[in-house]
């Protein structure tokens, strides 16, 4: 039987402040793909808000976890700054650590349908509405019930 091992990753800002704007989210999903892929794996699903990254990981055994995080926000940042895509007053920066949590299969459309709507959850952090992983498109403010 094949082993299956799907992973929810995220991980913040320097403090929390609001370095991800529209280029630096767009760079992010082109990005972020690739450099997973360098290591075996795959993006399911991605959320970018203004302050935080989720992703949702299709992980090959022994995948290197700490090797691939330190790739994702090292790299990105790195790439990002150095390029211009994130502003020379507000350097796209990341906090230390992450949260990495596994995902049943049973709960992985349940937890896709969670990353993909990070901007309804945090409609104050909004930047784009992600359609699918590697597609983003401009989207209308939607309404916040309370």
């Amino acid at each position: 039987m094949p082993v299956i091992l799907y992973a929810h990753l995220t991980w913040t800002t320097l403090r929390r402040a609001s370095l991800v704007d529209a280029a630096v989210a767009d760079f992010l999903h082109r990005f972020l793909p690739s450099q997973v892929e360098r290591f075996g794996a795959r993006v399911v699903e991605i959320g970018v808000v203004r302050d935080h990254v989720h992703l949702l990981l299709d992980l090959p055994v022994g995948c290197p976890v700490a090797q691939l995080v330190q790739q994702l926000k090292g790299a990105s940042a790195r790439v990002a700054n150095r390029d211009g895509i994130a502003s020379l007053e507000r350097p796209l920066r990341w906090d230390r650590g992450y949260d990495l949590r596994s995902v049943s299969p049973r709960t992985l459309a349940t937890t896709a349908d969670y990353v993909r709507r990070q901007d309804e959850r945090h409609p104050l952090s909004r930047i784009r509405h992600v359609r699918a992983v590697g597609e983003v498109a401009d989207a209308p403010p939607r309404a916040v019930e309370p």
